[in-house]
């Protein structure tokens, strides 16, 4: 069975590989989380809400040790790495705070005597989370599902398996029943096998299309519930009413955070002709702005991308793109060194037919589309694949 190996990005270095279980290994895992989830959903709230509450402090004590773990295994800007961990340790006491409310019965009037809702865990449930946010992504799936009453098993990014054993730990650390929540150091073409089997209720994934799709067909044949949230280009529009200079630094914060590698941020600029060009010129001194550097610093706010490989994909889009005409005015070109590292790019002229236009950009690349006006920008917004949001 091959490795799995969590490498630098910053500086190319092994971290620690990983050896993936066997199938009977794997097969007791899912064996074992079942035991502990039939004796777990018959706890009260309150004993799940204080497993809850102590995984929230042990975020807090070990904020920095987390953090330290997200910068060295993708990247991330050691400063939005403890932004993360708080935002866990935030969610943890929201659920536990109000888990009650959120579970109890709920009377519905029909025309029999007596008509409620109740919420019953459903058991196992399979996480494939991504790189790009490896506690949060993890925790906003796990908090609930557990204090549900549910278990978890978790399959993670490969290059963050230090974040996946790192989880386990802290929800053992707090309290929670010994294999009630499980990582599985597998790779993703096993995922399907975990899904098979019977005990597995239901399955969450983030990730791309490619994967949503692959998961949402085997769990559509085995009729097993799923919650996908796949990827995202959203579009900001820029209209003539504007305030350019507002929309500019808060289009460059959108684009960067996580150095561009978030689902929800800022990707398709569509500005209406006739601030174009004033708007073009703003955002590219905010983009130019960004301190690419070392994730350790605190003073960076550009890391390196998560592995190489898509550096080098993200960098093929650029090229693509202009070779179709779009136009780089900062950036598109791969720094010398070590590391995945790519700096802030901005691209216009992009167009109908480009990797720019119609792909996710994952990574701090901005894609600035011209606009007749406003009916054209918004037929431009929506002339895309993708979700997940928008912005004016």
């Amino acid at each position: 069975m091959n490795l799995l190996r969590s490498i630098n990005p910053a500086t190319n270095e092994l971290l620690d590989s990983y050896a993936q279980p066997t199938d009977a290994e794997m097969m007791a895992a899912v064996d074992q989380s079942y035991l502990t989830f039939l004796e777990w959903r018959k706890t009260s709230v309150s004993e799940r809400t204080a497993a809850l509450r102590r995984t929230a402090e042990l975020l807090d004590e070990r904020q920095e040790e987390l953090a330290r773990l997200i910068t060295l295994e993708m990247g991330k800007a050691i400063a939005e790495a403890r932004g993360e961990i708080a935002k866990c340790a935030w969610l943890c006491r929201y659920y536990a705070d109000n888990a009650e409310n959120f579970l109890a019965p709920e009377r519905v009037e029909t025309e029999a005597v007596l008509s409620y809702l109740r919420f019953d865990p459903i058991g196992i449930v399979l996480a494939i989370m991504p790189w790009n946010f490896p506690f949060w992504q993890v925790f906003r799936f796990a908090a609930p599902a557990l204090m549900a009453g549910n278990a978890g098993l978790l399959k993670h990014a490969a290059n963050v398996s230090g974040c996946g054993r790192a989880i386990e730990g802290l929800f053992r650390d707090a309290g929670f029943p010994e294999g009630l929540f499980l990582f599985l150091p597998i790779g993703s073409e096993r995922v399907a096998q975990l899904l098979q089997h019977p005990k597995v209720r239901a399955a969450t994934l983030t990730g791309s299309e490619k994967a949503g799709r692959a998961v949402a067909r085997e769990a559509g044949n085995l009729i097993k519930k799923t919650v996908l949230e796949l990827g995202g280009s959203d579009a900001y529009l820029v209209l003539e009413d504007a305030d350019l200079e507002l929309a500019a630094r808060v289009c460059a914060q959108s684009r960067l955070i996580n150095a561009g590698q978030s689902c929800i941020g800022a990707k398709r600029f569509i500005v209406v002709e006739a601030v174009h060009d004033r708007f073009v010129e703003l955002f590219r001194e905010q983009l130019a702005a960004a301190r690419l550097g070392d994730p350790l610093d605190e003073e960076t706010q550009l890391g390196p991308l998560a592995r190489p490989d898509l550096r080098d994909e993200l960098h093929r889009q650029v090229q693509d793109s202009m070779a179709l005409g779009a136009k780089c005015r900062l950036g598109g070109k791969i720094p010398a060194g070590k590391g995945a590292f790519y700096p802030p790019t901005l691209l216009t002229e992009v167009g109908p037919g480009m990797p720019a236009y119609h792909e996710e950009l994952f990574g701090p690349v901005a894609a600035v589309i011209r606009a007749n006006d406003e009916e054209h920008a918004i037929r431009l917004a929506n002339d895309s694949s993708f979700g997940l949001g928008a912005a004016v």
